[in-house]
C-alpha cells in the first residue's frame, strides 16, 4: 500500500515538474543600441527597445511597434557583466544579448 502510495507522489510531482515551464513569463529587458543593428530580416536604428526571449525566440519591440523576430539559445559564460550588452558583427548583425549579473547570454542564431 505504501509502494503504491509512493510511486502516485513521484507520478504527481513529475507532471508538476514538466508543467511548470508552460507557465513561465517570458524574459523581457529594455536595452539601448548605440549604432544600427540587424536582427533576422529588420534594420534597427540606435535606440532604446524592449525585448522578450520566450524559450529560443526572441521579439524586438519599440513603443508597440514589433521591430523584428529571430530564434536563439542561451549559452552559460564564465563572467558576470556589469551592464547590459549587445554585441554586434560584421555588418552590425546582433550576435548576442548580454545581461548584467547574470552568467548566461542570449545568441541569435544568425
Amino acid at each position: 500500500m505504501k509502494t503504491n502510495s509512493l510511486f502516485r507522489s513521484i507520478a504527481l510531482l513529475a507532471a508538476i515538474a514538466l508543467a511548470v515551464p508552460v507557465f513561465a513569463k517570458p524574459f523581457t529587458k529594455t536595452i539601448n543600441i548605440a549604432q544600427a543593428a540587424k536582427v533576422g530580416k529588420a534594420d534597427l536604428q540606435a535606440g532604446e527597445y524592449r525585448l522578450s526571449i520566450d524559450g529560443n525566440k526572441v521579439t524586438v519591440q519599440k513603443g508597440k511597434q514589433l521591430m523584428a523576430e529571430s530564434e536563439g539559445r542561451w549559452e552559460d559564460r564564465q563572467t558576470k557583466p556589469t551592464y547590459d550588452s549587445v554585441l554586434l558583427g560584421e555588418g552590425g548583425r546582433l550576435l548576442e544579448v548580454r545581461f548584467a549579473g547574470q552568467n548566461r547570454v542570449f545568441v541569435l542564431n544568425e
